[in-house]
């Protein structure tokens, strides 16, 4: 659905703001089992993904091309400042292909928000922030407990030198932290933003579009609206941008802490 329709839903009985409705679009199907507009932007988004690293690295030269070059960028970004830095040294390497891949679709989904003809942030919708929050859970689990056994990795999650009377109290708050705070948290603030951001450039897009096509004086704040609108826009693509840093940084800290030596 176009933005700029949004706000002339409600005909001649005035403007009518975006809501929640604006994020269910199916493009097959019905309710449940229809196929949306964000899973096929996701499909699009891992085609395209793959398509410009293929395209970018099948012909590596030592002085790069302008694609090499951003490729190499975004690479170097995500190996040196997130893994190297984080993970460390010694065990960083076996996980940049997995956040390097993370970082890349979820900054090319969120991207998707200001993109025509695209214009939909696919980390809007929960289920997709949730659904790679919930493999890096398990990533760091399955990692912890190959690094130190089962029962040494739910061991170490309470710190050595504690009182006895404590122990059971810390652990029991270490353990939903470990299985329902941080993947609940790194899925939430990833779709939160990218939720709040789109819905208020549909309001700004959408409530600029009514007051141009109304009388009087309002064609005038219509414009100032459109004005911030564009300044929105590029507030928001820096908040995409942050956003899959963010959840990068973050899954690369909980696996640091997975497979240091002191849990």
């Amino acid at each position: 659905m176009s933005i700029i329709a949004l706000g002339m839903e409600g005909g001649g009985d005035g403007f009518t703001a975006p809501d929640a409705s604006i994020f269910w679009e199916p493009l097959i199907g019905h309710e449940a089992t229809a196929i949306t507009r964000p899973v096929f932007l996701m499909v699009i988004s891992g085609v395209l993904v793959a398509w410009f690293l293929l395209a970018t690295t099948k012909r590596r030269a030592l002085v790069p091309s302008k694609g090499q070059l951003m490729t190499e960028s975004v690479y170097g970004l995500v190996r040196n400042s997130i893994a190297k830095d984080i993970i460390g040294s010694h065990d960083f390497l076996r996980f940049v292909p997995l956040l390097f891949t993370m970082f890349l679709l979820i900054l090319v989904n969120n991207f998707f928000g200001v993109i025509p003809p695209f214009n939909y942030p696919t980390m809007s919708r929960i289920g997709f922030p949730v659904a790679l929050a919930l493999i890096i859970w398990v990533v760091f689990h399955i990692v912890g407990m190959r690094k130190h056994g089962f029962v040494g990795y739910w061991k170490s999650l309470v710190p050595t030198g504690l009182p006895k009377g404590m122990i059971p109290a810390i652990f029991i708050l270490e353990l939903i932290t470990d299985l329902f705070t941080r993947p609940v948290t790194l899925g939430l603030r990833l779709f939160g933003n990218m939720f709040a951001g789109h819905i208020l450039m549909a309001l700004f897009i959408s409530g600029g579009w009514y007051m141009l096509q109304a009388g009087g004086i309002l064609p005038v704040a219509g414009a100032v609206t459109w004005l911030f609108a564009v300044v929105m826009t590029l507030f928001e693509m820096l908040v995409e941008f942050l956003q899959a840093y963010v959840f990068t940084l973050l899954s690369a800290l909980y696996i640091a802490g997975a497979v240091a030596d002191s849990h």
